[in-house]
């Protein structure tokens, strides 16, 4: 039987297989590496009696895979938004006109929101829709605020940020409006929700995921 395992290849063999013959105590060697490899929990003299009865069924190893890390994509800081003015609005654009499609695009995103407006719609379930939703393009307006000059501004939500809104009047002017102190409204289709800035000081991509109290409150 070892003579047979150890049995080297003749010229006819290894030129019909395209290979180099090679010496027989090279050969020897790694034919009893490879069985030592392949049957590790297994002595010389039992591998031996092994290959006389029966066949082996060599185990099979598989080599651990490198988890390669995943590098998060690190985004801008607060600072660098600042310096590079990401969120800027030119002069030329400060036009109310401008934005009157985003508004419309509000109004359906909205509609499509609440499964179409209708009158028999119950009024509580477009406010909890709405403190959720996303109010770019919302017209709003300031009812109440212990600042008497914020009371009855008016316009589009431009941006919103966890403390302010940004919106832009008719009149063609940037209003910047802190939710801190502050009650606003916001009306579509006839339906008009009241929204406590001091109770909704949050960046708008956390609301969706923020239960709100279905109980209002008075504090401003």
């Amino acid at each position: 039987m070892k003579s047979v395992i150890y049995h080297a290849l003749s010229q006819k063999e290894a030129k019909d297989s395209d290979v180099q013959p090679p010496g027989a105590q090279r050969a020897e060697a790694f034919v009893r590496a490879f069985l030592k490899r392949s049957t590790p929990g297994m002595s010389p003299q039992a591998r031996e009696d092994q290959l006389q009865r029966k066949a082996v069924v060599l185990e099979y190893f598989t080599r651990p895979k490198r988890k390669e890390k995943k590098k998060k994509a690190k985004g801008l800081s607060a600072r660098q938004r600042r310096e590079l003015r990401l969120f800027y609005i030119k002069p030329e654009q400060q036009r109310y006109s401008l934005f009157l499609p985003l508004h419309e695009l509000w109004k359906q995103y909205i509609r499509d929101l609440c499964n179409g407006l209708k009158p028999d719609t119950q009024p509580q379930m477009i406010q909890a829709k709405l403190l959720k939703a996303d109010l770019h393009g919302a017209i709003i307006s300031v009812t109440k605020s212990k600042c008497p000059s914020y009371v009855g501004v008016t316009g589009i939500l431009l941006q919103e940020t966890k403390h302010i809104f940004k919106i832009i009047t008719k009149e063609d002017r940037l209003k910047v409006i802190p939710k801190l102190n502050c009650v606003f409204t916001v009306e579509i289709d006839g339906f008009i929700s009241y929204i406590y800035g001091s109770k909704f000081q949050l960046r708008s991509s956390e609301r969706s995921a923020k239960k709100f109290k279905a109980k209002g409150t008075i504090d401003l």
